[in-house]
This record gives C-alpha cells, sequence and structure tokens, in this order.
C-alpha cells in the first residue's frame, strides 16, 4: 500500500489536472515492522468470510473515511470479485436501493456504526441485525475486518497516499 508520487486529478470544472498532495511519510519504509503486522491482522480478518462482503465493507468504511487510495483499492478488488458497478457507486446509498442484500445490509449497517463510533456508538438493533445475518465467528471476524479497514483509512489519510494514475 505504498506510493510516493504525484498523481494528477481533475479539478471541479474537469478542465486541467490538479496534483494531489504529496505523500506525507511511506509507513513500510518508516516501519516496517508494523505494517507487515497490518498486512497480517488484515488477511487474518477476512478470514471466512465471504469476498464481496468483505469489498464492500472495506470500500464503504473507506467512503465514510475519505481515504482515496483505499476507496480505489477497494472498488478494483470487488470488481475483480464480479461486483458489478452500479452496486458500488450506489454504496453510499445502500438503504435505498433494492440490490442488497439482507446480510450485506447488516455489515454496511454494522460498519457504518463502527466506523462512526461517536455517533452513538453501536446500537443494539444494528448488532441485534448482523448476529442475525452472522453466526458468532463470521460477526467477529466481521468486527475485525471493521476495525482493520478503519486502521487503514486511517493510516492513508494520515499519511495522504494516493491512489496510481491509470
Amino acid at each position: 500500500m505504498t506510493t510516493n508520487e504525484t498523481v494528477p486529478t481533475a479539478d471541479a470544472t474537469n478542465r486541467a489536472p490538479v496534483p494531489a498532495p504529496a505523500q506525507r511519510i511511506v509507513l513500510p519504509k518508516l516501519a516496517p515492522a508494523y505494517y507487515r503486522a497490518m498486512v497480517a491482522t488484515d488477511e487474518a480478518a477476512r478470514n471466512g468470510l465471504d469476498p464481496v462482503i468483505v469489498e464492500l465493507v472495506k470500500l464503504h468504511a473507506s467512503m465514510i473515511n475519505g481515504c482515496a487510495y483505499c476507496i480505489d483499492l477497494h472498488s478494483s478488488d470487488a470488481i475483480g470479485q464480479g461486483e458489478r458497478e452500479h452496486r458500488l457507486l450506489s454504496l453510499p446509498a445502500w438503504r435505498e436501493t433494492s440490490w442488497f442484500t439482507a446480510r450485506e445490509r447488516a455489515a454496511l449497517a454494522l460498519t457504518e456504526s463502527v466506523t462512526l463510533l461517536t455517533h452513538g456508538h453501536v446500537p443494539d438493533a444494528v448488532w441485534a441485525e448482523a448476529a442475525e445475518q452472522f453466526d458468532e465467528t463470521e460477526l467477529a471476524q466481521l468486527v475485525a475486518l471493521i476495525a482493520t479497514i478503519n486502521a487503514w483509512n486511517r493510516i492513508g489519510v494520515s499519511t495522504r497516499m494516493s491512489p496510481a494514475a491509470k
């Protein structure tokens, strides 16, 4: 998850590219043991979960947290898992659509509650819905996954990691 390059992006008028802010530090280079531990944690967190739900959760948390690097990475990974573009584009408004399953909806609601802890913590109703859709082991993995992507988002945003130009 590293890049040091400045990536041109379009401004609001879409007339000229503007450079992305320069990356502040390269975590894998400066804290390699921590970075390796994060990679291992990420691999362990997704164990036993549906790969599509994994990418939806990672993408949704990344959208909430505004992590451009992770949004780019996980939208590409979701498409690689066979996810349809219209579902990814409507992810911020998932409650207003009919194309997410009950299981996906429970995972997305839990993702929001865990990601936005200062907005009322994790309400009992959100937890109960997730517990209805996932067995205890899956639910534990889902909590681990949400915690891990939130950690990655905080790394990406604070260090200003930028997605590579495509």
